[in-house]
């Protein structure tokens, strides 16, 4: 068994951020990470960094975009964000220089108590104290953390934009009128069966996954090709969406169905899930992902894969596509040097929120639209409430003499909110359930005020301020929730976190 200070479960940026935190603090520091590689999502198809206001940019997070910057040889900020492969670099070279034990291919099998070890493929790991810096919350759910998943009611925290949402118009939903039925009567794949919630209920729903793909048009790019396993009738949805479109007189841009901007160094694009037909996977298909046992998990990130493998292809060579879009993204294809031991598509499933801990303070929508002043702030956030559409199902619409059934999206918000604090009591279980772990990802908030918390420059912040806390509770011998704050801040504020504005 490995006797460490500090293990760190999560190779994310905040699992990076705090694993490098606490081993410059020098603490004997591991990071286990279930796959082959650091970064998450920032090395992992997000290259374009949502940021929201600047001037809360701090600590690891500000570092990170400085190293980025020295990278291309540009100022921060030049570009929207680094390529995959540079953030990795980027993250390794971190990690080695503070002396980052790191450990691949070592998911989590199980925890010992609350929590004294854990067990992994890659052998046993004991430490004073853990930080659970997953995208899905496995070792705090393990750990036996209160949590939750997915939308709340709206009358739990009394959240004007908590549960189900009203189907409005706008990019995110779908066009009205068109069948979700096959000629036999059978439901088309890609729309959910079953009923939608009230307005305004919990559904346990949780924002759409997808792949972020990272495209160029290099001359060495790779085309999007058929995959071996492509269903023609699978696709037969994004027919009828743009047979109704060229009914309509619209004249869609391939931009504009998946983020064709080239907005990384060296003319690369992020692609990104852009209106109502797009990278993301709207069946329904990842409400069950954050719950889900390592064979389902993995049945549902091939199924989001698979989507965005044959979504490129669709739009790029089936004659129902225009063939405007079809010509722009002919020019496209996936960088040769990127992703290569995943077939050039990137190595994260972009888990947009998973299980949500139950902390010692829970975030709601209420602190982020009214700037609550928190005396533990650790960092802040700025991002508006940004959730993502929910599902893609159907409904029957009674303004014709005959009901008519319709395909309708659900659940995109985007509501801007200014500058806001986030707590150290949002990092941390209650003290009676674990008194050694830290949660920067799946941290204590609700489904609403989570959307913008989610942000991965928040993420590398929670991070450091984790791994800071962390090596002050190991050093001290105390529960994480009896960490002297005033210290944590002075060290976050030396490092360049910005607390307040």
């Amino acid at each position: 068994m490995r006797q460490a200070e500090l293990v760190v479960y999560g190779a994310t940026s905040a699992g990076v951020c705090a694993a490098v935190a606490a081993a410059r603090r020098g603490l004997d520091t591991v990071l286990l990470e279930p796959g082959r590689h650091v970064g998450g999502m920032t090395s992992g198809g997000l290259g374009y960094t949502d940021i929201g206001d600047a001037r809360v940019l701090g600590g690891m997070a500000a570092e990170f975009r400085q190293a980025v910057a020295d990278a291309y040889g540009v100022p921060p900020g030049h570009y929207a964000g680094p390529e995959p492969h540079v953030a990795e670099r980027i993250f390794l070279s971190w990690l080695e220089r503070a002396g980052v034990e790191v450990v691949y291919d070592a998911p989590l099998r199980s925890v010992d108590g609350r929590i004294s070890r854990l067990s992994t493929p890659q052998g046993d790991y004991a430490a004073g104290a853990f930080v659970d810096a997953s995208y899905e919350g496995d070792l705090l759910a393990a750990a036996g953390v209160g949590y939750r998943v997915g939308r709340e009611d709206r009358s739990l925290h009394g959240e004007r934009f908590a549960g189900r949402r009203e189907v409005v118009p706008g990019m995110h939903t779908f066009p009205p009128w068109i069948s979700p039925f096959r000629a036999d009567g059978t439901l088309l794949p890609q729309v959910a069966d079953g009923p939608m919630a009230e307005v305004g209920a919990g559904d346990g729903g949780v924002m759409s996954y997808g792949y972020r793909v990272c495209m160029s048009t290099a001359p060495d790019r790779i085309p999007f090709e058929r995959r071996p396993g492509y269903d023609e009738e699978h696709w037969e949805l994004g027919r009828r969406l743009f047979r109704h479109w060229r009914e309509q007189g619209v004249e869609p841009r391939a931009g504009r169905l998946v983020g064709l901007e080239p907005n990384l160094p060296n003319g690369k694009a992020d692609g990104n899930s852009l209106g109502p037909f797009s990278l993301s996977v709207l069946d329904r298909s990842a409400w069950s992902y954050p719950d889900a046992g390592p064979a389902e998990r993995e049945r549902i990130r091939l199924h989001h894969l698979h989507h965005a493998q044959d979504l490129l292809y669709f739009l790029s060579h089936d004659l129902e596509v225009p063939e405007s879009v079809r010509a722009e993204l002919a020019r496209w294809g996936l960088p040769a040097d990127e992703f290569a031991d995943t077939g050039h598509l990137p190595h994260q499933l972009y888990v947009r929120e998973a299980r949500r801990m139950l902390g010692e303070r829970h975030l709601t929508e209420h602190d982020l639209v009214q700037g609550t002043r928190h005396s533990d702030v650790v960092a802040m956030g700025s991002y508006h409430l940004d959730v993502r559409e929910v599902q893609r199902t159907w409904r029957w619409v009674y303004e014709h003499p005959d009901p008519v059934p319709m395909v309708v999206t659900e659940g995109y918000l985007s509501v801007g909110v200014a500058p806001y604090q986030i707590p150290y009591s949002a990092l941390v279980p209650r003290r009676e359930e674990c008194a050694n772990l830290l949660v920067p990802v799946c941290v204590s908030a609700s489904h609403v005020a989570f959307s913008s918390i989610r942000m991965e420059v928040q993420y590398q912040m929670l991070g450091h301020a984790a791994g800071l806390a962390a090596a002050l509770a190991v050093r001290s011998g105390t529960a994480v929730q009896d960490v002297d704050v005033a210290a944590l801040q002075d060290e976050l504020a030396a490092a360049g976190q910005v607390l307040s504005l």
